[in-house]
This record gives structure tokens, C-alpha cells and sequence, in this order.
């Protein structure tokens, strides 16, 4: 068994390790279908080999050039640590600056078996969302980051460490990016060649910046969502005996489950794959399992007339489901579905992330290799199929939403009927969750705000959520009715948490705050440290779905209507603004939630140890982190974050924000282009 100081010492290279293969007790990603031609091929092997002395070639090259033929990848698995991926306590690292040790412990759990997706092909979720390319990767910059010093910066070009330059010490000691490709080379065929030769890689959101904290962290999103959707479509936030029908139990979307019931509802959920099923089972956030659509129809009567709360997993597609929906209600005249969603990962369609109706899962699976082009096809086919059910359900009085998955932009691509009259480039037939709910959350400045205790101490973890929940309380009394009403709904969920049992992995916590409250949650977190109160330094950070760190029109900008969709400033100025107000570590990616080429996005972790340094540093770049978004939807023409920033300003006499001055007289531009 290694250790973390065999770990970190570096690549094993005398002797070389024995090479186990792929561990057949864990899941692992589809076969990848990159189609490469033979030079292609060549170069991926020629750049794989490059992390390794020539006295070692010819021992790993046929086995890298079988992993590429096999699995479409080198992922290295030779090279695959034996000891067990964990957050260990920040303590038991080997390294020179707490720092350091702090990123090590974000990366481990990123791939402890029981947070990551598929964690031998570095996987944390979504199908593809990489922590690195290969295993040479992860032991690189687990070395660098045992021997960096706090006047060094670690470079990561899409999973490969370029080395540690000399920088300051108010310097990140990270800087990441993921995929970052000139735009017209950013297809997702290209990707697939580009991420065969080891060459860019897709790093989702947080996968890619170290910053997964497990499912948690979608349970709080999905709450917050399913609950304001009640207050806009049904009227109320009383969810009791209403349904909630949509799919996927994987990285992501596992949150699904758990967030039903804790808002109150019916949630059935459908999962083709029984292996996340079952994890969702075992870890208590899917309540009960069937393969039978009768025993889904019978469950679904029974909870709704009961008015108890229920998380239902069906084991079979969601197509199958939608139409046994529909049939019910075309014999009986019953609507049984309240609302409804989907998240599959449609950023992937093809290669894993959604499992057409017309097959099994392995037949899916093995089709999708052997003939891409008739996957292709039997995919765009089950969609259409899936959104003729959706369309006759929400004529009936069904609500559904986009989940931001590109659900309803891969439905388009496959001919759909999902166009919305008179729209525009990225409104459908039905909204995205951004456009109709969370978009005025985020131009509030609420967002996913999250932090994880070092130690691995529960106890810390539970000192941290009282803290966070008093900082609201205290905070709430004297603030607009809207912004109370999301500091109440996160006030809840904050002191329910523990009760709930969210944790997986590292021991951590989300909540959503505006801008005000993050700043005053970190330096109430940050004088514990010091105080003594909590043991460890607690790293800061946030989803990239927030405020201000992700530029995606069909998902956290679709609600931008001034023309402003497609550009990506937001998030690139997000990105280094962050880096020089003092995050530790600070990440941009390209693609993430919807898909690749489609969204530019970035995040950061900043480590609260407990000094004047950290306090300043949460101060400054939190601040930054959430008022840069609000200025821009405020510049689109947002009423609400015009109103916070407004606010934000009278607070803070050194921000200054150009306001912009809507037209009040659609006639001047009626008269001026006519003239």
C-alpha cells in the first residue's frame, strides 16, 4: 500500500510499478471513440512517453498504445496510486506551506472513490469532467505541491503541471486552465482528437479546479430551485403532495433525490445505471427503489395522496417513464406530474451522458463504440421521442424547465419541437431554470458560497454551519423582503444540514449567500481559526455556477438580454481579478454544465488559516467575486441587480459602477430608424 509521502515523492520509476490494470470493483467511463488517424496516434503516444526517461519506453508504450486502442485514452493506469484517495487531514501532508497542503487535500477528495464518478479515468462527475488527463498528472503535481514554497506558483495547462514558477507570496500558489482552445477549433470532435493526444482537457467546473465537494453541493442548488419553482408555477412554497419527475442519479444529478424531499415533494427520478442507483440507495438519499413502471404509477397515487415526501428511483429510462406518465393521464384524465426537468448530462450526448430508450444500458454502451454514427442517430430519435411526452404534459398543466444541462439544445440539434415563437437565440419552448428561477437569485448576488474544514473533523464542520447560520440571522433583520427570503431558505437548510447528513468525502458545506454575507461568513470563519475554535484552516470557494464566474447562454447568462450572450468577459475578469485580490488558487475552463464551446467559466479556493493576511485577502477578492457579476447583469438591464449594486455602492464609497440609463420612449428608436 503507498503512502502519501510515496505519493508525493514523485514519478515511481525504480522499479516502475507493477501494472494492475483497470480495478474491475469500481465503475469506469465509456469507451471513448477520438477517431484518430495513424499519425495521431502517434503523436498521443509520443506525448504520453514524454513524462517518462527513454530507458522506459519501450516497457510503457505498448501498454499506453493497447490503452488508447482499448478505452480511447492513455489514462496511465500502471501509475494508479494503491493507497486509498481521500481527504486526509491537512496535518498528514508532506509540504512546506499549508497552502499547498490545502490544494492536496481539494484534489484527493475530487478522487475518493466515493465522491468521484468513474475515479480510475480521473473522472469526478458528469461523464468527463477531469481532475487531470492521466495519472503521471496527479503524482507531478502532488510532488510539486509537496516542494513548493510561498514565493512559487504552480501552472496547470489542462491537467499537466508546466512546473513552478518563482512568484510572490500574495501570488496564488495555482494557476489552472482547462481547455482554454482558440475558438474556431473549439468542436467537440475536435476536443475529442485534442484530449486523445493529451493535449486539453474538459475539466467541467469543479472537477478541473480541485473544488468538488461531492453532491452536497447540487442537493442545496436543486432545493433552492424546486422550491422557488413552486412559488413561480404552483403558487406556493408548500411542496407537500406535489410530484417532481426527471432523471439522472449520477455525480451531479444524485442531488436530485435528496433535494426532493428535503423541499417537501414526490421526487421520482430515473437512472439507467444501477450502479449510481444503488450508491444512491446505500449512501439513504434515494428512499426507495423499483424497476417497475406499475410500482412508479402506484407509488407516485400514494405519496401524492398522503402528501409525504418521497424520493422514488426508477431503474429504466426516463423516456419509458414520460410516456407511462402520459398514458396515464390520457386513459384517467389524472396528471400526476407537478413539475418537471432533466438532468442527464447532454454536454456528452454521445458518449455516455445520455442513454437512448431504444436500448439496454449495455447495448447503449456498445454501440456507441463499435458505430458512433448510428449512436448518434438512436439518440436524437429517443430525445425527440422524450420531448413529444414533455410537450403533451405540459399542455395538460405540467411545469418543466431546462436544467442547464443542454437538454433542450441537444433536443433542438435532433429536431424537437422545443422552438419557442418568436424567440430568441437561446430561449426555447421552455425556460432554463436560470431564465425563469435562479437568474434573479444570481442578480441578487446569491450564489453557491461553500467551504471545507481541513481537519476532517465533524466538529469543526458543525462549528462552522452555527457560525454561518447566526452571520444570517444577525444579518437578516434588516434587509429587503427578497433577500430575506433566500436568507431564511438557506437559514433552514444551514440548520438542518447536520440532520440531513450531506456530507460525502471531505467535510464540507454550501450554502447560497449574496455578497454581504459571504464576506461576513468567511471573516467569522477566518477569526475561529485563529481563536482556536475550529482546529484547521477551512478552505473558501464557490461552484462556478454563480454569480459572476460563468458566462453560458443557454444556462447561468441566459436571463442576459442586451445582445451580450455569447461574450465571455464576465468570466475571464472574474478569473484573474480573483488571482491578484488574493486567492490561493484560481481556475478558468472552457465548457462546464452545458457542454464544450459552449461556456467559459472559472473558479477559486482560498485557505482562511486564521491571519490578518487571510482576512484581508477573503475581503477583498469576495467582495470582487460577486459584485463583478452583478455590474454586468445590472449593465444588461436587470431591475434587481441594478438595485444591489446600488446598495453595494452606498456601502463600499471606493466601488463605482457605470449605471446604465434605459430608454423610456420606445417611439425615439421607432422615429430614428425609420428616419
Amino acid at each position: 500500500m503507498s503512502s502519501l509521502k510515496e505519493i508525493c515523492s514523485g514519478l515511481p520509476l525504480d522499479p516502475l510499478p507493477p501494472n494492475r490494470g483497470r480495478d474491475p470493483n469500481v465503475p469506469h467511463a465509456p469507451i471513448r471513440t477520438p477517431n484518430l488517424t495513424a499519425e495521431e496516434e502517434r503523436l498521443a503516444l509520443r506525448n504520453a512517453l514524454r513524462y517518462f526517461p527513454p530507458s522506459h519506453h519501450a516497457t510503457l508504450a505498448p501498454e499506453f498504445a493497447q490503452e488508447l486502442r482499448q478505452y480511447g485514452h492513455i489514462y496511465m493506469y500502471r501509475f494508479c496510486p494503491t493507497l486509498r484517495m481521500r481527504a486526509y487531514p491537512i496535518d498528514q501532508y508532506p509540504c512546506r506551506t499549508r497552502q499547498a497542503a490545502a490544494m492536496m487535500l481539494m484534489i484527493m477528495n475530487n478522487l475518493d472513490p466515493v465522491v468521484a464518478q468513474f475515479p480510475q479515468e480521473l473522472v469526478t462527475y458528469g461523464g468527463n469532467g477531469q481532475v487531470f488527463s492521466n495519472w503521471a498528472q496527479f503524482r507531478l503535481v502532488m510532488h510539486y505541491l509537496s516542494e513548493m514554497t510561498e514565493e512559487q506558483t504552480l501552472v496547470m495547462y489542462s491537467g499537466h503541471p508546466m512546473g513552478l514558477f518563482p512568484s510572490l507570496p500574495s501570488s496564488p500558489r495555482a494557476i489552472i486552465t482547462n481547455g482554454m482552445v482558440i475558438p474556431n477549433y473549439s468542436s467537440r470532435d475536435q476536443y475529442e482528437k485534442m484530449f486523445a493526444m493529451g493535449v486539453s482537457m474538459y475539466g467541467q467546473m469543479t472537477a478541473g479546479s480541485y473544488c468538488y465537494i461531492g453532491p452536497q453541493g447540487i442537493v442545496h442548488g436543486t432545493m433552492l430551485t424546486v422550491l422557488n419553482a413552486g412559488r413561480r408555477y404552483l403558487g406556493s412554497g408548500d411542496l407537500r403532495g406535489r410530484v417532481f419527475v426527471t432523471s439522472g442519479l449520477g455525480g451531479m444529478s444524485g442531488a436530485q433525490a435528496k433535494a426532493a424531499v428535503i423541499a417537501g415533494c414526490v421526487g421520482v427520478i430515473a437512472e439507467v445505471d444501477e450502479a449510481p442507483l444503488r450508491k444512491r440507495h446505500e449512501q439513504g438519499w434515494v428512499m426507495e427503489v423499483t424497476s417497475s413502471l406499475d410500482q412508479c404509477i402506484k407509488r407516485i397515487r400514494e405519496a401524492k395522496s398522503a402528501k409525504t415526501p418521497l424520493s422514488l428511483g426508477y431503474h429504466g429510462n426516463v423516456v419509458d417513464l414520460w410516456e407511462r406518465i402520459l398514458l396515464e393521464f390520457e386513459r384517467t384524465g389524472e396528471l400526476l406530474v407537478d413539475l418537471g426537468s432533466d438532468q442527464t448530462s447532454l454536454h456528452n450526448p454521445y458518449n455516455g451522458g445520455y442513454y437512448p430508450v431504444q436500448l439496454s444500458f449495455q447495448q447503449a454502451n456498445q454501440l456507441m463504440s463499435t458505430d458512433p454514427d448510428r449512436f448518434r442517430n438512436v439518440v436524437q430519435e429517443s430525445l425527440r421521442r422524450q420531448i413529444k411526452a414533455i410537450n403533451k404534459l405540459a399542455d395538460a398543466g405540467m411545469h418543466f424547465w431546462d436544467y442547464g444541462n443542454a437538454f433542450l439544445l441537444e433536443a433542438q440539434r435532433a429536431g424537437a419541437e422545443v422552438q419557442k415563437v418568436g424567440g430568441g437565440a437561446t430561449e426555447f419552448r421552455y425556460p432554463s431554470y436560470v431564465q425563469h428561477i435562479m437568474g434573479d437569485i444570481f442578480s441578487l448576488g446569491f450564489g453557491p458560497f461553500r467551504w471545507v474544514c481541513t481537519s476532517g473533523n465533524a466538529r469543526d464542520l458543525a462549528v462552522t454551519d452555527n457560525i454561518a447560520a447566526t452571520v444570517l440571522e444577525e444579518m437578516s433583520a434588516n434587509v429587503p423582503d427578497r433577500v430575506k427570503q433566500q436568507y431564511n431558505d438557506n437559514i433552514r437548510w444551514i440548520r438542518e444540514a447536520g440532520k440531513h447528513k450531506m456530507v460525502v468525502g471531505s467535510q464540507a458545506r454550501i450554502l447560497y449567500s449574496d455578497q454581504k454575507g459571504r464576506v461576513s461568513i468567511a471573516l467569522a470563519i477566518n477569526q475561529a481559526v485563529a481563536d482556536g475554535n475550529v482546529s484547521a484552516p477551512v478552505v473558501i470557494s464557490r461552484d462556478h455556477h454563480d454569480v459572476s464566474g460563468t458566462d453560458s447562454p443557454f444556462r447561468e447568462t441566459s436571463n442576459v438580454y442586451d445582445g451580450s450572450v455569447f461574450c465571455a468577459d464576465m468570466a475571464v475578469q472574474n478569473f484573474v481579478g480573483d488571482a491578484f485580490r488574493g486567492a490561493t488558487w484560481v481556475a478558468l475552463h472552457n465548457g462546464g454544465g452545458v457542454g464544450w464551446g459552449e461556456v467559459i467559466n472559472g473558479g477559486f479556493g482560498l485557505v482562511l488559516d486564521g491571519s490578518e493576511e487571510a482576512a484581508k485577502r477573503a475581503r477583498l477578492m469576495l467582495n470582487w467575486d460577486v459584485s463583478n457579476g452583478v455590474a454586468r447583469r445590472c449593465w444588461s438591464g436587470n431591475s434587481n441587480a441594478y438595485e444591489t449594486i446600488q446598495r453595494t455602492m452606498e456601502e463600499n464609497r471606493q466601488l463605482h459602477v457605470t449605471m446604465p440609463f434605459p430608454v423610456q420612449d420606445e417611439h425615439v428608436l421607432d422615429r430614428a430608424l425609420q428616419g
